[in-house]
């Protein structure tokens, strides 16, 4: 199975604080703020889910959050995390076999994309698209990198990280697809961005354009 992180899941984020620090942790964190109580999450990927327990210090009360996780270790150790009195429904599959049955106030995606090539990029980011409501946030964090403009370094360690993924968990990208232009073409608005690990990382708020309208049926 593809991007799939079960045989590392135990030490996942041990690695990634050890090579980013709390980067990743700070540009996910700073996001919280801007969701809205009583709010319906989709978590796209969340890993180990220790988002969840940085949700419920803001929030003790009155999310719905859906997980969806395809590392079925991950979903083991999600479990375990303290969720205040916020509802949660756990769902082992990938996101793009996930099936959406009613609209979300808030999507989150931090570091999936980068799993994907620019082809399943493209249909995971329509499956989350028509997830999330007009109006709607999607909070994005992932690496950056324009090999044009930016420092070696960063193509270095891209591809030291793929090549060390795709041998762990089958990671079916070799580079990072466009999401900037996915969003464009969706007429999304950028209400804040916010740039970490020398600019390695970034963490964007996206919102949705468009009426409020319900396609589920």
């Amino acid at each position: 199975m593809v991007n799939n992180y079960d045989k590392i899941a135990r030490y996942y984020d041990v690695l990634s604080r050890l090579l980013f620090h709390q980067s990743q942790v700070k540009a996910q964190i700073q996001q919280l703020k801007f969701i809205s109580p009583q709010s319906r999450i989709l978590i796209a990927g969340g890993g180990t889910g220790w988002i969840l327990e940085e949700l419920s210090k803001i929030y003790k009360e009155g999310l719905s959050i859906t997980y969806v996780e395809i590392s079925a270790e991950m979903i083991r150790l999600a479990k375990k995390r303290a969720i205040g009195k916020n509802s949660i429904e756990f769902v082992n599959c990938a996101i793009e076999d996930y099936t959406v049955e009613a609209p979300y106030d808030v999507v989150h995606t931090a570091f999936l994309f980068d799993n994907f090539s620019s082809e399943r990029s493209a249909i995971v980011f329509g499956k989350l698209n028509q997830a999330l409501k007009a109006g709607g946030l999607w909070l994005y964090t992932d690496f950056a990198y324009q090999p044009e403009t930016d420092e070696k370094w960063k193509g270095f360690l891209l591809r030291m990280m793929y090549a060390f993924f795709r041998k762990i968990a089958k990671v079916e990208a070799g580079s990072l697809p466009d999401t900037a232009i996915l969003f464009e073409r969706s007429q999304y608005n950028i209400l804040d961005e916010k740039a970490y690990y020398k600019k390695f990382i970034k963490a964007i708020i996206y919102k949705k354009a468009g009426c409020i309208t319900n396609n589920f049926h």
